[in-house]
């Protein structure tokens, strides 16, 4: 989240106006809310590459400073065509912001391939790192936000101009840089197929399963009553730790069409053994 705050300074000014994906966490569309930005909201159909590109395509020709959008949806696992997004904002000349909080462990980001002007990414998801940590991959220094100041000593005071220093104004979390050392040799991706598993068996118990196309290791679902709070607790009775509400992205679910309802969530990490998604 600091990691996204910092970028959205850094490309977003107050009013200016910015384009995201109709599936963006709290963690951006908050920020852009303070900052008084005009957001426009581009591909909300659930699972369509070909909605997402198109609808980015028209809103990129009004020239927004910045767009931002995630790779993998927290809700629903949809995964976004981020090099085709990537190609558009390049050709429209829009600077871009990547959230990839759902897929950094998971799938491949690479800031050179992209071109981004930022990838921001949290530790303790798919990259099984400490909480509290978390990646901010930067293609342009973001002296906006990291201004330091001159004072009145003779000595310079002013922040190193380069990367990391000038965004570490004291000791680098050497536990946490460690951490997320010992997560990335750990990752082994097979969390799309347990969750492809999972979906075939809640849809055969008569669940309604958000599943498609272009999908990670994050699956939402709801019963036939809506009550996502009381099947969430029906699965923990049986040891399976769910998740149900809202989940932290408004912006998905009125994309989605569950804004009122919420989604029963469950998340498959990279060490999902089949007897634990039975």
């Amino acid at each position: 989240t600091h990691a996204l705050n910092m970028a959205i300074r850094t490309l977003v000014s107050p009013g200016d106006r910015v384009l995201i994906s109709g599936f963006e966490h709290n963690a951006v569309t908050r920020p852009l809310h303070a900052l008084g930005a005009r957001v426009t909201v581009a591909g909300r159909k659930l699972f369509s590459w070909e909605d997402t590109l198109a609808d980015f395509d028209r809103a990129l020709s009004e020239k927004p400073v910045a767009a931002i959008f995630t790779h993998v949806s927290n809700v629903f696992g949809y995964v976004l065509p981020v090099e085709q997004l990537a190609e558009l904002c390049r050709l429209h000349g829009v600077p871009f912001l990547v959230d990839a909080a759902q897929s950094a462990g998971s799938r491949p980001v690479s800031l050179k391939k992209w071109g981004a002007e930022f990838i921001a990414m949290p530790g303790h998801k798919g990259l099984l790192g400490p909480q509290g940590t978390g990646l901010l991959l930067c293609g342009r220094d973001p002296e906006p936000l990291m201004q330091g100041g001159t004072g009145s000593l003779s000595i310079q005071q002013d922040m190193p101009d380069f990367l990391p220093d000038r965004g570490e104004a004291g000791t680098g979390n050497v536990p946490g840089i460690c951490g997320l050392a010992a997560g990335l040799k750990a990752i082994a991706a097979r969390e799309e197929r347990e969750a492809m598993r999972a979906a075939q068996g809640l849809a055969g118990l008569g669940l309604r399963v958000f599943t498609g196309p272009h999908q990670a290791g994050v699956l939402s679902f709801l019963p036939p009553d809506g009550d996502c709070e009381t099947a969430a607790e029906r699965f923990a009775a049986r040891g399976v730790a769910l998740r149900a509400g809202v989940h932290c992205a408004p912006t998905a679910h009125e994309s989605a069409g569950t804004l009122e309802t919420g989604t029963v969530r469950a998340s498959f990490g990279p060490d999902a053994s089949p007897e634990q998604t039975r």
